[in-house]
């Protein structure tokens, strides 16, 4: 007598045969910080060349992504921006425990698009206070703006900057405020920098990493990520060689 499934048994044997059907394990979502957002495009494509499986990305705000995830965003994987939010889901059980790592280490650029300060030196010009706005992501949900408030404190800068700050609510915003002209400065990620996929700047100013604390870029696998195996699978990807190599290649230093 042979076997022959029944009701949702059957369909399940069906859908797992049949071309061109998305099973759950074969999704990964990822929560992705703003300033990563055009690497990870090119890691999930790589992935998904090399695998088959759809990645689907969600850039934000460290911040914001954070809370969403608090509040039961469906994500598999967060891309950080820094160590404090993987950490503190870790803390609070929203997270596999030893899945955080620092996936890549950032750096800042004060960096512009003003013609009238083609040439000049960025960093001459905000200490002169020659400007009129001076753009940077929200301190309190980005970790890049967090890093260049540090900066401009340490530099007794912060009391004639905030004044004339204008505020993205990410660090792709940021540079939006800056490339657009609403600011003739901005602090963005030096991987935005270097990206042809933006205007060359007229002045840029490599912001030095003692004066601010390090841009450590950290991730979790998400709880309820825990039995998906694509996920996992993604994590081991960005140990390769492959990936590890297109993180550099987007202005961004990769943990040894």
């Amino acid at each position: 007598m042979r076997f022959r499934p029944k009701g949702l048994h059957a369909i399940c044997i069906i859908l797992g045969l049949l071309p061109g059907i998305v099973l759950a394990n074969d999704v990964v979502t990822i929560a992705v910080a703003s300033n990563f957002a055009s690497t990870g495009a090119d890691l999930a494509a790589a992935y998904t060349e090399e695998t088959g499986v759809e990645v689907r990305l969600s850039p934000g705000s460290t911040g914001k992504l954070y809370a969403q995830i608090l509040h039961g965003a469906p994500y598999d994987i967060f891309l950080a921006a820094d160590e404090q939010r993987p950490l503190l889901l870790e803390k609070r059980g929203y997270s596999v425990p030893g899945s955080r790592v620092t996936y890549a280490m950032g750096s800042l650029v004060l960096w512009s698009r003003d013609e009238r300060l083609r040439g000049k030196d960025c960093y001459a010009v905000l200490r002169q206070g020659d400007y009129d706005h001076v753009a940077l992501a929200n301190p309190k949900t980005a970790p890049y703006g967090a890093a260049a408030q540090q900066f401009l404190v340490a530099d007794n800068l912060w009391g004639s900057v905030s004044p004339r700050a204008v505020y993205g609510e990410n660090i792709s915003q940021t540079l939006q405020f800056v490339a657009s002209g609403n600011a003739n400065l901005g602090f963005i990620a030096h991987a935005q920098a270097t990206t042809a996929r933006i205007p060359a700047a007229t002045c840029s100013w490599p912001v030095p990493e003692t004066r601010h604390a390090p841009i450590r870029q950290q991730l979790v696998l998400l709880t309820r990520a825990t039995e998906n195996s694509a996920a996992r699978r993604f994590l081991e990807f960005l140990k390769t060689g492959k990936a590890r190599e297109i993180v550099r290649q987007h202005g961004y230093r990769v943990p040894e």
